[in-house]
């Protein structure tokens, strides 16, 4: 039985790991948010960065938390088609519970519908992630710890759709995005404490990626998404902020007609 270490450098994934899945779920929500006051193809552009910071951010999230886990007597590599599958899962599935709450009629059906949805998605991105790991010897799931993963997945998505729903002023997103990243970060640790590794020693070399090679230049590239994506979505006015605008217009226009 190998030994498996789940921070192989100490807290800077697990910290790194969970900043990411916070700023996703703030960006999310902030989109999200815009998207609830908007209409039409405004309405369905937001609504796509929504899903598509969500679903980076936890994407994002289980692969820097992946770049600490080693097992003891083998070295570990990924499979690339599969990791790549992953990230499309998390920015479909999220996509469609966004969707649900930003065009449902009856928001506790959308909100229940999306929660669910989303969940089973993003516990489906978890574990094939797992399954593009490469390493000698054969992978365990405990089946109990996983049902757990996919209750916390369900629980989470939903609390942050209904985040999502009712929540509109910065401050209270920024404590919802805390309360989700830490979520997501307790559900891909409990899928993580769920796998057991039976070490089969060989000096064969495996197939696919290591972790530096491949998931740490992508991992970067989507942070920086992230990080661009947020600052493009708090420069740029809110529904509130232009009908503002526009009403300040209208009230000098006559005065400088009369003038």
């Amino acid at each position: 039985m190998g030994h498996l270490d789940h921070a192989a450098f100490g807290w800077l994934t697990p910290v790194l790991s969970y900043v990411m899945a916070c700023t996703g779920a703030a960006l999310g929500l902030r989109c999200t948010v815009r998207a609830l006051a908007a209409t039409g193809r405004s309405r369905r552009n937001w609504l796509i960065t929504a899903a598509s910071a969500i679903g980076t951010g936890i994407w994002t999230m289980h692969f820097v938390a992946m770049l600490g886990f080693a097992v003891s007597g083998t070295d570990i590599r990924y499979d690339v088609p599969l990791t790549v599958l992953s990230l499309v899962v998390a920015m479909v599935v999220v996509c469609a519970g966004v969707f649900a709450v930003g065009y449902g009629r009856d928001r506790t059906r959308a909100l229940l519908t999306g929660g669910l949805t989303t969940g089973i998605g993003v516990a489906s991105m978890h574990y094939l992630g797992m399954a593009a790991v490469r390493l000698h010897g054969e992978v365990h799931y405990d089946p109990m710890t996983v049902a757990l993963s996919v209750v916390i997945a369900v629980v989470a998505a939903t609390a942050a759709l209904w985040a999502a729903l009712n929540i509109e002023s910065p401050v209270a997103v920024t404590v919802a995005s805390l309360v989700m990243g830490a979520a997501v970060s307790s559900m891909h640790y409990t899928g993580m404490f769920a796998v057991s590794v039976h070490v089969e020693p060989s000096g064969a070399p495996l197939s696919g990626a290591t972790a530096m090679q491949f998931i740490f230049p992508l991992a970067v590239g989507l942070g920086s998404y992230l990080f661009l994506t947020s600052a493009f979505v708090a420069l740029s006015p809110t529904t509130r902020e232009r009908e503002a605008t526009a009403s300040a217009q209208q009230a000098v226009t006559p005065v400088a007609t009369r003038a």
